[in-house]
């Protein structure tokens, strides 16, 4: 079946939220999934294209997968910067180049929005972490420390 890839509309909004679950079954996030936050979060992302950018992946009208890109500022990497901050296609339909097609796009729509770097994170022992280096990521052998400012 053909698939299709489109940035995601406000009214995408619950179909993104249903494969975040699905995702947190795969590779839980670090940080407490609370879904009014994200409920949130995200309309706020898909209104406010500053924040970043979302796409919804289709294979007919059935979603299946989803990438979300957010943005940045650093001294570092000259600049704005692009984050990979979730990347995800449902279970069965994996290892079929989908996940390679939303990485070309994320490099893509990045370079669009003048992003200088594209980066992302990666859970240890997650397997994708070869088809990242493959694609040119690099390790930068630092720890990625976060600290929640919320209270």
């Amino acid at each position: 079946m053909p698939i299709s890839i489109a940035q995601a509309p406000a009214a995408d909004l619950e179909t993104l939220l249903g494969m975040m679950r699905h995702m947190q079954a795969d590779d839980p996030w670090a940080e407490p999934f609370y879904e009014s936050t994200l409920r949130s979060n995200l309309a706020e992302l898909l209104q406010n294209p500053v924040y970043g950018v979302v796409y919804i992946v289709r294979e007919e009208s059935a979603p299946i997968g989803c990438l979300v890109i957010c943005f940045d500022c650093s001294l570092e990497y000259r600049g704005k910067g692009a984050w990979i901050d979730e990347l995800f296609v449902e279970a069965a339909l994996r290892g079929k180049g989908i996940g390679t097609q939303l990485l070309d796009l994320a490099e893509a729509a990045s370079r669009e929005h003048h992003a200088k770097f594209l980066h992302l994170e990666v859970t240890h022992g997650n397997p994708t972490v070869e088809l990242y280096r493959r694609r040119g990521f690099l390790d930068h052998h630092r720890h990625l420390m976060s600290k929640n400012l919320a209270g």
